[in-house]
């Protein structure tokens, strides 16, 4: 991606553009008046489960997460859709209906969309939403002390590849389903109003690559592998290789900014794993941390303590008992 953006400008003398391509974050966040802000973002994907309906569904949450997690609010979208001619529009309409219902259980008005046609199924929003100039919450921003908070069980992507493969049982592919079909509303509600440091979502480039956006190149981070929420199926599933090509590529440019201790490969696997709307990851204070916690768990978000961030030069260390 480094090589690609070296082709297009990503600074802009625009006062009102409050978060660009100068400094990369979840979404992009550009000022209309003093108390109102809209935030852009997009995303879209291939299948990742066979029910189009549950499709849809995960996909919209997918593209909806970015504004949450922005301390946003999302308020319309376009569909995003590539669809084969040779696969039954009837598939495509399902997979609507699914995304359909996630954007009404958020407020979210699908205002339009496009289509191409494309050999491969892809489908996905482009999502516009609404923040408070003074109340954006940024990716960076979290200070030595604070404490790192996660909102969704890990390894979505492992789970996904094995749905696919068939490998996955009927009770682990329901669970994950619903974990990603799960908006973050509740979860970015809270975080604004307790005010937690910096946030991010944990998407597809796994726990550790969006950590280590967090951090820069000032902070380090420790993590206590054994309070990681994981779907546990996904340490059987690793340890028989069964692993989506974004998670091999997210250890490969990684794993040297990482010091893994004693994990065995499927822990790893684990921690890069490419996610699908994934929970959010929160930087917060320590005194806010119970606060954040018990507020959460009042709207049905469980709110993990997973490690906490220190100065550094932007490493993770991953301790095990």
């Amino acid at each position: 991606m480094a090589q690609v953006l070296r082709h297009v400008k990503t600074t802009t003398e625009d006062p009102r553009l409050l978060v660009g391509l100068d400094a990369p974050d979840d979404a992009a966040v550009y000022k209309i008046t003093d108390d109102i802000a809209i935030v852009q973002t997009v995303d879209f994907f291939t299948p990742i489960v066979d029910d189009p309906h549950a499709w849809g569904r995960i996909a919209a949450a997918n593209a909806l997460s970015d504004v949450y997690a922005m301390g946003g609010t999302p308020v319309t979208a376009l569909n995003l859709i590539g669809w084969p001619r040779s696969l039954d529009f009837e598939i495509l309409g399902r997979v609507l209906d699914g995304a359909g219902a996630t954007c009404e259980e958020a407020d979210v008005s699908i205002v339009g969309g496009h289509s191409v046609d494309d050999p491969e199924p892809k489908f996905g929003l482009a999502v516009t939403g609404t923040v408070h100039p003074d109340r954006v919450v940024r990716k960076t921003g979290a200070s030595p002390g604070s404490l790192l908070v996660l909102t969704k069980p890990l390894g979505m992507g492992i789970i996904s590849s094995g749905i696919k493969e068939g490998n996955t049982s009927e009770e682990t592919a329901r669970i994950a389903i619903d974990v990603m079909s799960r908006l973050n509303a509740d979860a970015a509600r809270v975080m604004v109003a307790i005010g937690v440091e910096a946030a991010t979502d944990v998407t597809g480039f796994g726990l550790i690559g969006h950590l280590l956006g967090m951090l820069g190149d000032s902070l380090d981070a420790t993590i206590d592998f054994e309070s990681l929420p994981v779907l546990h199926e996904a340490f059987d599933l690793a340890a028989q290789g069964v692993l989506p090509g974004g998670s091999k590529r997210n250890l490969e440019a990684m794993a040297d900014r990482v010091d893994l201790g004693d994990l065995n490969d499927a822990a790893t696997a684990v921690l890069f794993d490419a996610q699908t709307s994934g929970g959010l990851l929160m930087a917060v204070e320590p005194s806010k941390a119970a606060e954040l916690l018990g507020e959460l768990a009042v709207t049905g978000v469980t709110g993990t303590v997973i490690g906490a961030v220190g100065d550094g030069t932007g490493r993770v260390e991953v301790v095990s008992a």
